[in-house]
């Protein structure tokens, strides 16, 4: 405010600022550009932390590239310095936050945004999903702020849809005093219609472009199989351009096949791209803001020193695999050897890392069933102590790295059905070869949501790209009280509730051959589920984050496994909400592809399926099904949601259901009841 009042020029503003923050040998926040500043639902007061306000903007910041813990940085040393010999880079950020801070719970609460997004609020507060959260259906019930979070978004990722509100990182970008950097990109997708072009990216991200789209070393292959040999598509069939009306026009960002591509077929590109962005500013920008914020505060924020006393972070699916690379690669400790994050809950990540921290990563990438194929996603190693892999000879552990223990986080995750069945989740806690259960670390926790898909659940259930309904379980009641379990362990020392899923000693956790699912008349059950290989992408990969093989070599899968199920095949381990516990309906967590999104024999993306019980005995006899009818399981709706009722108070009382979320959980159970029985 002094400086604006002055009107110095911006240069020199910023020069001052740097005179007079940390020095310059200290990983910091140099600026924070404030874009917005706005109160929430007009002053609206939110229990005893009051009112609260958003603020919007971008923070820029500036890294000692000669530090050890910015080594980890892939392509540090090729990026460009300022005149204190730093790399300077920035990005995007939200902020909710009580107007008097000091009235707040003293946490900080950070969600690793998802591909630009803002998903927070929908899962803890029951609020309608948004890029810029303005009305009350957006903030839910205002379960985060009743409990005084300060809520924190950063952009991360670099190539977010070119979308209104997303969020997004602007690295900087390595470069060579002689020739430009450059280096493989492998760029592979399924379509579901016949389509004439396609963009060289994940889900409409922004991709790197082709150097020179003329080189004859570019290549288009086809195949029908994830495991089938490529078919080189020949040169003069193909060529960089998208299709502008009726004619192609040349362009870097896009391939063009002639013909069209086919839909159901998996093509890949492999091209030269270059001028890398360093792609790892986006972990350092969380390790940085969260601890700046923390430790010093910040003045245009109007946070004061020692007001936010501890720091909780969030993820979900591709934002849980994130917090999973963010512990590995050691980012949770910052330049001046602290704790960055106290608490941290990779949600649905599954054993996945991914694609966040190597030249030409595209951190959009994942691992699904039936798309983007073998990338860094289920990488080993998969287990938080170390665990050994006998047929390539290595050993490590996801939190193996920590310096000191005190640097280690509290750690919650949370799956659900669907990641043991799409994303590889059994190898967190068995070793390789599924043959043993893996010891879990005193700081972690781990919880399995039986009965659940990726996303949570909406009623009535509907049907997308699967063959049967999606599964509509809603497990945010789950995620509120682990919230607060978390912060209460981090911050009072609270024991929190005891780890649930499924094990290998508890016969809980088996191969899909011996799942042992009931033959529901007409039901297509699944014949294979997703697999994590042990893949070779050359030799500079894991010491220097340089991918050099394209396509990567691909070897023997490691062992994955799935929870059992009882007769009525749904899930018997891990915590088991009311409607699972009580069911009218078997729950999955895997879905087969509907001819309009895929091959029918495959797993579909991220959804589980919905299987109502038959009403009545002839119903069942009729339909082949073996399962129970309801009306032989209940006598009545006052005695289904009177056991009902007994689950959900069970739950509570172990510490997995707040007390204030059980009467919708009732609520819940007879919209259920009604529903299927009217």
């Amino acid at each position: 405010m002094f400086f604006r009042k002055l009107q110095i020029p911006q240069n020199f503003v910023l020069t001052s600022l740097l005179l007079f923050s940390l020095t310059p040998s200290q990983g910091r926040v140099v600026r924070v550009e404030i874009q917005s500043r706005d109160s929430i639902l007009a002053g609206k007061p939110f229990s005893l932390a009051g009112p609260y306000e958003k603020i919007s903007g971008r923070i820029h910041f500036a890294v000692n590239p000669n530090l050890r813990p910015n080594q980890i940085i892939t392509d540090i040393g090729q990026a460009p310095l300022n005149s204190w010999g730093e790399v300077e880079f920035s990005s995007d950020f939200m902020l909710l936050k009580p107007l008097d801070v000091t009235r707040g719970n003293g946490g900080l609460f950070y969600e690793v945004s998802n591909r630009g997004g803002k998903a927070m609020l929908g899962y803890f507060n029951l609020g309608d999903f948004s890029y810029d959260p303005k009305a009350q259906k957006h903030f839910g019930d205002g379960f985060l702020m009743k409990q005084g979070f300060t809520l924190l978004w950063l952009g991360w990722q670099l190539d977010p849809p070119s979308k209104p509100g997303r969020i997004r990182l602007y690295p900087a970008i390595a470069q060579n005093s002689k020739n430009p950097i450059t280096g493989l990109v492998r760029c592979d997708f399924v379509v579901n219609s016949r389509t004439d072009h396609h963009i060289l990216s994940d889900r409409d991200h922004i991709p790197y472009p082709v150097s020179n789209i003329h080189d004859l070393e570019n290549s288009l292959s086809v195949r029908n199989a994830v495991k089938e040999i490529r078919q080189v598509i020949p040169r003069t069939r193909w060529r960089f351009a998208r299709a502008e009306g009726n004619q192609l026009v040349e362009d870097p960002a896009y391939v063009a096949l002639e013909g069209g591509f086919e839909p159901g077929k998996i093509y890949e590109v492999i091209y030269r791209s270059q001028d890398p962005p360093l792609v790892g500013l986006g972990l350092t920008a969380v390790r940085d803001l969260v601890s700046h914020l923390k430790y010093e505060g910040s003045k245009e924020l109007s946070i004061p020193r020692g007001s936010l006393d501890r720091a909780l972070g969030w993820g979900s699916s591709q934002s849980g695999r994130f917090l999973r690379t963010f512990l590995y690669q050691g980012f949770n400790e910052d330049e001046k050897s602290r704790r960055v994050f106290d608490g941290v809950i990779p949600h649905v990540a599954g054993a996945g890392r991914g694609s966040f921290n190597h030249r030409f990563a595209q951190p959009s990438r994942d691992a699904q069933p039936f798309a983007n194929f073998f990338y860094p996603t289920d990488i080993f190693p998969f287990t938080d102590s170390v665990e050994n892999d006998v047929k390539t000879g290595k050993s490590d552990g996801l939190l193996a790295h920590f310096p000191r223990l005190e640097l280690l986080p509290k750690i919650f995750y949370t799956n659900t059905s669907y990641e043991y069945w799409g994303r590889a989740a059994s190898l967190i806690h068995t070793n390789v070869e599924g043959t043993h259960d893996a010891d879990l670390p005193d700081n972690v926790r781990l919880y399995f949501f039986a009965g659940c898909q990726h996303g949570f659940g909406r009623f009535p259930p509907t049907r997308t790209r699967g063959t049967q309904l999606n599964n509509p379980m809603d497990y945010r009641w789950l995620l509120r009280a682990l919230l607060i379990a978390l912060d209460q362990w981090v911050f009072q020392g609270e024991t929190p509730p005891p780890s649930r899923y499924p094990r290998l000693d508890r016969n809980s956790l088996v191969s899909l051959s011996k799942l042992n699912f009931p033959q529901i008349g007409g039901l297509q059950l699944p014949t294979r589920i997703h697999l994590a290989y042990r893949v070779d992408y050359g030799p500079r990969f894991l010491s220097e984050g340089v991918i050099t093989r394209q396509p990567p070599h691909v070897g023997s899968s490691f062992v994955v496994l799935v929870p059992t199920v009882n007769k009525d095949g749904n899930e018997v381990d891990g915590i088991r909400l009311p409607e699972l516990s009580v069911p009218l309906a078997t729950y999955t967590g895997w879905n087969l592809f509907n001819v309009n999104h895929g091959p029918i024999d495959q797993l579909s993306s991220f959804v589980g399926s919905y299987l109502p019980f038959p009403k009545t005995s002839q119903e069942r006899v009729q339909r082949n099904d073996p399962r129970i009818s309801i009306e032989e399981r209940y006598r009545n709706r006052e005695q289904y949601l009177g056991l009902v009722s007994q689950a959900a108070l069970e739950l509570m009382d172990e510490g997995y259901v707040l007390v204030q979320d059980v009467p919708q959980l009732l609520k819940n159970a007879r919209r259920h009841w009604d529903s299927v029985m009217k």
